[in-house]
């Protein structure tokens, strides 16, 4: 068993903070910040433990801080479950088939990936971001695939997929980012549970530091979901939050995998 030191503990709820923030503001970044700052920052240098780890981490961040924003109003339940179903289902496609692939190229083509939804995302809007959004039936055949493709790349990639899923969401539905924020966050925990619990079943899991992940997440999460919502309230900015987020990580991992 892996002995992690008093140190290493207090530098992981600093680190739960964090990702739980990320979670809270932008519904993505988890597993992109939680496994650099494990390894690097909190030390933990065996790829799998802090993978397996890390997807247990978010998943029940993401959990966690699905409630302030139900209770702010942001979540679209339908939504939500006709996303999270097929999605976790392709998780388990993609995450079969990613274990067969080069941990290196996965990084590069998610960091490429990362920048094209990014620049995507910067563009205007025609709709202007309605915040009277109401699920219809006909939505459906439009979010099931989108779930299912993104929940397989979030898969194959290993990670929560928030940065997917906010935009497959408001592509498939047309609800505004706020509304996407939230209701990503059920898909999150959803696609990260799903990774967990293969590599729990293989001893990949850190407990300890899972705990110290999620104590930190959640109060990262009730400030992330307080300032989401204050941003909301301004036209665009949480879209340019969020896609400058994308970006800078993306470039991130592009220069540590060039």
């Amino acid at each position: 068993m892996l002995h992690v030191t008093a140190i290493q503990q207090v530098l992981a709820v600093i680190s739960g903070l964090i990702v739980g923030f990320s979670l809270g503001l932008i519904g993505g970044g988890g597993s992109i910040l939680a496994v650099p700052l494990l390894l690097y920052l909190v030390g933990i240098h065996d790829p799998h433990l802090v993978i397996g780890s890390t997807a247990l981490a978010v998943a029940v961040n993401a959990y966690l801080n699905l409630i302030p924003h139900w209770r702010s109003g942001n979540v679209q339940w339908a939504a939500a479950i006709a996303f999270a179903v097929p999605g976790a289902i392709g998780a388990f496609v993609g995450s079969s088939i990613g274990k067969i692939v080069n941990g290196k190229d996965l990084l590069f083509l998610f960091a490429i990936l990362m920048l094209v939804v990014a620049l995507l995302m910067l563009r205007p809007k025609k709709s202007g971001g309605n915040l009277h959004f109401h699920w219809h039936r006909k939505m459906f055949w439009r979010v099931i695939p989108t779930g299912f493709l993104v929940g397989a790349v979030s898969g194959f990639f290993g990670i929560g997929g928030g940065f997917l899923i906010v935009p497959g969401l408001i592509i498939s539905t047309g609800m505004p980012m706020i509304y996407a924020i939230g209701t990503s966050l059920f898909s999150v925990g959803t696609f990260g549970v799903t990774t967990a619990i293969n590599y729990a079943l293989s001893g990949l899991v850190l407990w300890l530091v899972v705990g110290e992940y999620i104590i930190g997440g959640v109060v990262g999460g009730i400030l992330g979901t307080r300032l989401a919502n204050q941003l909301s309230k301004h036209k665009r900015t949480l879209n340019f939050v969020f896609s400058g987020v994308v970006i800078f990580v993306g470039i991130y991992m592009l220069t540590l995998n060039a």
